[in-house]
């Protein structure tokens, strides 16, 4: 019921808030779309503050809410339509009206922008964006795997542009729904297929841009998939430098346009062959240079005087080798002379003391019958046969007497 008051009876004020704040509080929880015209977010605090819009009317509120709502709502942008469960709440103290928000959804576009960002997330998590498993394009593939709309200007761009790089370029084809529910199982089944042909070495999906919901079954999940579990490179060709669905980010290489693609899976041709003429004359330059280098080294190495005139060091090896010769001679010659004096002398002491010399002089040699040689008077007795050795034969004599010399005194010996 409504309060009843006058100039004489007015009501307390808190009385008007709490009345305020009770109506309002009955309204309970209740959805609202409205557009996020500012979005300030707080580092380190669990509660977030937004103002939404009206769409049609200059009306806007301030929503309280938290981190985590924010979180899972997807990145929001101010301008962004969103859905929001919010429950009004009136501040007895200052008397201000406020909206507590427990869930934000993105509404139209938005809604499927925060859809694909989970999926981006969830295959982010599972390794499929990791820079390190992208396989590299092969520089001249054998022949090229295309997947794309029969008839369609993607197709003709790239056969046009390849061929236009390398003439010979060779295709394997196969075509597939670009759009609709189909779209993403009908280019997985085709990618499949292309993979498992031996000679393809590359696989081009092609289409021609479009909008976000005509580019959506390229972000696909189940498309992501099958194209990171190819063994053979993948390249994406879908739209227009600004239109990057998911498909771009699991694919080993991302051309803008299917343009784009063509320059990327085949070389050119003119490009290479300048580059092969530009390589031989730099071949050619290296290698007459390096033979003026050996040359210079080779002529320096002739102008010194050991290769310019060998003979000279031979004639000074001859010389020392005649020299040496010559010492060796005289030094031999001076040391046979000396032997030569030395053995002279040693023979005629051997001659002085030979008992055969001893014999020319007159002497003998006397020995008993037995061969014993006697050198004392006291070793035979008389009537004893001796021989007598004298230098030309022996004589045997019969011992008359034995008579010893006289020994000399020891008075008379010197001293």
């Amino acid at each position: 019921m409504p309060l009843e008051s006058s100039p004489e009876q007015p009501q307390p004020l808190r009385v008007v808030v709490n009345a305020l704040k009770d109506y309002v509080e009955r309204t309970g929880a209740i959805w609202v779309e409205g557009q996020v015209i500012q979005l300030t977010r707080r580092a380190g605090q669990v509660t977030q503050f937004l103002t939404l819009r009206d769409k049609l009317a200059e009306v806007s509120v301030k929503i309280s809410t938290t981190t985590a709502v924010l979180d899972a709502a997807g990145p929001l942008v101010e301008g962004q339509v969103v859905t929001a469960w919010v429950r009004p709440t009136l501040w007895s103290r200052s008397g201000s009206l406020t909206f507590e928000c427990r869930d934000i959804r993105p509404s139209g576009e938005g809604r499927l922008l925060a859809h694909l960002e989970q999926t981006k997330r969830a295959l982010q998590a599972e390794g499929l964006f990791a820079s390190e498993l992208k396989k590299p394009l092969p520089f001249l593939p054998r022949r090229i795997g295309l997947v794309t709309a029969e008839a369609s200007a993607a197709e003709r761009d790239v056969i046009e542009n390849v061929r236009r790089r390398w003439p010979a370029a060779v295709f394997e084809i196969r075509y597939a729904l670009m759009q609709g529910a189909n779209c993403a199982l009908d280019i997985a089944d085709a990618v499949a297929v292309l993979d498992k042909h031996p000679e393809v070495d590359v696989i081009v999906i092609a289409r021609g841009g479009g909008s976000l919901e005509d580019l959506l079954p390229f972000s696909d999940a189940g498309l992501a998939r099958a194209v990171f579990a190819a063994r053979t490179p993948v390249v994406s060709a879908i739209g227009h430098e600004t239109d990057t669905p998911i498909l771009d980010l699991v694919a080993d290489v991302r051309a803008s346009t299917p343009t784009d693609a063509a320059k990327r899976v085949v070389p050119d041709a003119a490009a290479e062959a300048e580059r092969v003429a530009q390589a031989r004359v730099r071949s050619e330059q290296a290698i007459l240079g390096r033979l003026a280098s050996e040359q210079r080294q080779l002529d320096a190495l002739r102008s010194r005087p050991v290769l310019r005139d060998p003979s000279a060091t031979i004639d000074i090896a001859a010389e020392r080798l005649h020299d040496l010769a010559g010492r060796l001679g005289r030094a031999i010659g001076v040391r046979l002379d000396g032997e030569a004096d030395t053995l002279t002398h040693t023979i005629a002491r051997v001659r002085a003391l030979s008992p055969q010399a001893t014999l020319q002089r007159g002497y003998a040699i006397l020995s008993t019958a037995d061969g014993v040689t006697i050198t004392s008077v006291t070793e035979v007795e008389p009537d004893e046969t001796i021989v007598a050795r004298l230098l030309d034969g022996e004589i045997a004599a019969a011992v008359i007497d034995v008579e010893p010399a006289d020994q000399p005194s020891a008075e008379n010996e010197e001293p």
